[in-house]
């Protein structure tokens, strides 16, 4: 998409309800000029980091935790394709929760899903490739744009779900591609129209703060066309009490990278667990026992080293109000690492989202949803911040049925044996 395709006539209003916030296109026709002309070659985040296409799935989920990267780019078998496609935590995530369920699939269940009739054929010749499990969780495609894309081209991508793209090198360069970005670092950079951002690596643009901006993220969610605030019984979560395993296939079923940990007592948020937690604790686990192991005590183990190194409280960190702007949201996503938020309902007097309200989970705000926001007001045409999560939801490739026991011993790679490490969690 060009910038000039996208906007080549005057903006027409945009369709959202007169109850809502709106940004003026006066003011806005400013951003979006700026947007117009910076390309996602200023945006690369950093080099893309290649696996081969062969190499077993638990290698590929040992190199993502080796070399600190949230996802990995498939080797091709094919001579004019670089990359056949992504694999990352969700993948992880989705994989071993397969792992955990497959002993309740039954032929019928197999004939409408050929990807995992194919990971079990592997298995049982004793490796899983990385290639067969990139993008198990539909929820990372493979997503490329040329260097000389514009912000616009990367709202248009990111407000449908995808988390990150591939940028090509111009024509004649050494190197296919020259990096990646990710929705987070779109994310910073229009954050820093706001305030810069001088911890950003590597540094991004730089531009000058605009005062029409800051008063746009400055209004509060609730004044927001946010898709998902109001969600209440249907923010996926689970209870402190319920199973690692049943968080896994919980966002592994629903198409989310993270789930709401709620306090068995009244329904309080406590924290929040997502697919990265999931592939930095069960992968390396030496027991399959984790599966079983109460998902609040993961969360203990999530917290601790965090509280250590940095001091900070981990549980309260993940929820905003409705009340909470823009701006304060996005610098707790950015904060925080996360993908998403919980909102939580008012508490009379509260200064900030306490962790022992009762009840009063309503909502969540993604970075997906806020870049949405930011892709109707440059009348990006068709935004559906919803498009991939009700994709992933309509084709679940995990099982609905129910597992509480391990990991069978299906994938024996004949260099692992299993996720990580001997003993750990293995997948056939």
């Amino acid at each position: 998409m060009s910038a000039s395709s996208t906007n080549a006539s005057r903006r027409s209003a945009s369709p959202i309800n007169n109850r809502f916030v709106t940004a003026p296109n006066a003011e806005s026709d400013e951003w979006i000029s700026v947007w117009e002309n910076t390309t996602a070659h200023a945006l690369v985040e950093g080099p893309v980091a290649v696996v081969d296409s062969e190499i077993a799935v638990e290698e590929a989920c040992d190199l993502l935790l080796s070399q600190g990267t949230s996802c990995l780019a498939v080797k091709s078998t094919e001579p004019d394709t670089r990359y056949s496609g992504l694999f990352d935590f969700a993948d992880v995530n989705a994989f071993l929760t397969f792992a955990a369920t497959q002993h309740t699939y039954t032929p019928e269940h197999l004939q409408g899903r050929p990807r995992v009739a194919q990971i079990l054929q592997a298995a049982k010749a004793g490796l899983v490739p990385v290639r067969l499990v990139s993008n198990l969780s539909e929820k990372n495609p493979l997503v490329e744009l040329p260097h000389d894309a514009s912000v616009i081209a990367l709202l248009a991508v990111f407000s449908s779900g995808t988390h990150r793209v591939l940028v090509k090198s111009p024509a004649g360069s050494s190197e296919s591609h020259l990096g990646m970005i990710s929705d987070r670092r779109l994310l910073a950079y229009l954050s820093s129209f706001d305030s810069p951002l001088n911890n950003a690596v590597p540094p991004l643009p730089s531009v000058p703060p605009l005062a029409s901006f800051h008063r746009y993220v400055s209004n509060p969610l609730g004044s927001l066309p946010l898709p998902s605030l109001n969600l209440h019984f249907e923010v996926v979560a689970v209870h402190s009490g319920n199973s690692v395993l049943d968080a896994m296939q919980s966002m592994s079923d629903l198409g989310v990278s993270s789930v709401a940990v709620l306090k068995e007592e009244g329904g309080c948020l406590l924290s929040a667990v997502s697919v990265t937690d999931i592939g930095q604790t069960v992968v390396p686990s030496q027991s399959n026992q984790i599966l079983t192991m109460p998902i609040q005590q993961l969360v203990s183990q999530i917290k601790m080293p965090h509280g250590r190194t940095d001091g900070a409280d981990r549980y309260p960190v993940y929820s905003v109000f409705p009340s909470s702007t823009l701006t304060y949201t996005i610098q707790k996503l950015l904060a925080t690492n996360s993908h998403r938020l919980f909102v939580i309902s008012e508490s009379p007097g509260s200064a900030s989202p306490p962790t022992n309200a009762r009840g009063n989970l309503s909502g969540v705000v993604s970075i997906c949803d806020i870049l949405s926001l930011f892709a109707r007001i440059a009348n990006i045409p068709d935004v559906d911040p919803g498009r991939m999560q009700r994709h992933r939801r309509a084709s679940s490739a995990s099982s609905q049925g129910s597992s509480s026991g391990s990991f069978s011993n299906l994938a024996r790679s004949a260099s692992k044996g299993s996720l990580g490490q001997s003993g750990g969690p293995r997948v056939a």
